[in-house]
């Protein structure tokens, strides 16, 4: 964010500090606290100490209790920390008030988000959808960034004092969010088009979603062999990458991989990452993969769950898949999981154990939107012969004097443009003369 690139050095020690509010809660915000930290060392910045602190109900000035206010700023003295950072959102007031109590740096989790999605962004797209996401989080907390703030000014035509410098600030910011917000429009547009190719060459298409670090991109590697970006971080990739894949009945299918899900999303990067996200709710169906050795994976399956059903993606056909199956040591843990999951597949990208399995029922998945029918193809439409060559699987044909005669297994999409040509369904019918 705009305050720790004004740092003259990067910050080395952090604190991290996690406050829940019932002790019930207790266990999911230990949890949460991990995470913050993986995403704490995602950035590289080396944790001294974690604290979990139990309040009664949420105060103005720290979000917790003055007197744990204290100890908490005396830990900082005494580990020598340069920046303090919380699981909670934090207001502004809140960062302002923590900040004149510890002389440190102080964030929330939501900064550090940003700030990740802000060095994994490579595309257009991306780094449009991460500046928006950082200027709307910023833009309230234009106070704590900028320290000529209380400065005025005036000019020719100007009223009393003259405009502040907060003010102008502000306005160029809103300036700027809505430059983004256009660009990031076209950027939309763009991809509609890119969809709507897609839809005139009926290829079905099929997102992988799940949470961050569960194994997507190396799954997409794995069934199509693309170069994607692969590695055992939070959020390594945040564009999405679309690759062809060849299922064993050679029906093609489109494979995409989406930006990992958290919990806590901030809801700036939920709004700005909704064009992203949408290849979710354009697909024909999901491939929603969970790290099968994390001991919280119920809950991260509800994470994104709860994020596609913010999205309307929440009903589509999933493919469930667990992956890392080669770290799971406990033989209970398939078991637990094949109960809940019974039509899920296990696999691990690693070693390549039931990839074949899950490549042959996503194939089912695919031959449930492809219906085996009759054509009679006039000679003169040989774009839409070869359109079946290409996008359906043919198993017999015999050529008249003016059609083809084929029997097929054609994609739903496909048949919407073949339906004049249609004679009966291909079970009623009898094979094709020799």
């Amino acid at each position: 964010m705009f305050e720790i690139k004004a740092r003259e050095k990067m910050v080395e020690r952090a604190l991290l500090v996690g406050a829940f509010t019932g002790n019930d809660l207790e266990d999911e915000a230990q949890d949460l606290l991990s995470e913050l930290e993986e995403l704490v060392r995602t950035l590289g910045v080396p944790v001294r100490e974690k604290m979990l602190v139990y309040h009664r109900e949420p105060q103005s000035r720290y979000l917790i209790g003055s007197g744990k206010a204290e100890e908490i700023a005396d830990r900082i003295k005494e580990l020598d920390c340069d920046v303090l950072i919380f699981d909670n959102e934090l207001t502004p007031a809140q960062q302002r008030n923590w900040e004149d109590l510890t002389k440190v740096l102080v964030i929330d989790r939501q900064e550090i988000i940003l700030d990740i999605f802000g060095a994994r962004a490579q595309t257009r797209e991306a780094k449009i959808q991460v500046d928006l996401a950082r200027m709307a989080y910023s833009l309230p907390r234009l106070t704590k960034a900028w320290s000529h703030l209380g400065q005025q000014g005036g000019g020719i035509g100007a009223k009393g004092e003259g405009e502040s410098q907060l003010e102008q600030d502000r306005r160029k910011i809103r300036g700027q969010i809505d430059r983004l917000r256009r660009e990031l429009q076209s950027v939309r547009k763009a991809r509609a088009t890119q969809r709507k190719d897609r839809k005139r060459t009926p290829v079905p298409n099929a997102a992988i979603v799940g949470y961050t670090n569960a194994g997507k991109s190396s799954l997409l590697r794995r069934l199509t062999g693309a170069e994607v970006l692969v590695e055992d971080k939070l959020f390594a990739t945040l564009d999405t990458t679309t690759r062809k894949i060849a299922l064993p009945n050679k029906q093609p299918l489109l494979l995409t991989d989406t930006v990992g899900f958290v919990r806590k999303l901030p809801h700036q990067l939920v709004e700005a990452f909704h064009a992203t996200l949408e290849e979710a709710t354009m697909s024909d169906f999901l491939i929603h993969v969970l790290d099968a050795s994390n001991p919280r994976v119920m809950e991260y399956y509800n994470t994104t769950m709860k994020v596609l059903e913010e999205l309307g993606a929440d009903t589509k056909k999933t493919l469930v898949v667990f992956n890392k199956m080669d770290k799971v040591s406990d033989p209970s843990t398939r078991a637990v999981l094949r109960r809940h999951f019974p039509e899920a597949v296990f696999v691990s990208v690693h070693s390549g154990d039931g990839i074949d399995a899950l490549v042959n029922r996503i194939g089912d998945f695919v031959s449930d939107q492809v219906q085996e029918t009759m054509l009679h193809i006039p000679t003169h439409r040989g774009d839409l012969l070869a359109r079946l060559h290409r996008e359906a699987q043919i198993h017999e044909m015999a050529y008249e004097p003016e059609y083809a005669m084929v029997r097929a297994s054609v994609p739903a999409r496909l048949l919407e443009i073949l339906t004049e040509f249609i004679v009966t369904p291909a079970k009623e019918s009898t094979s094709l003369p020799r």
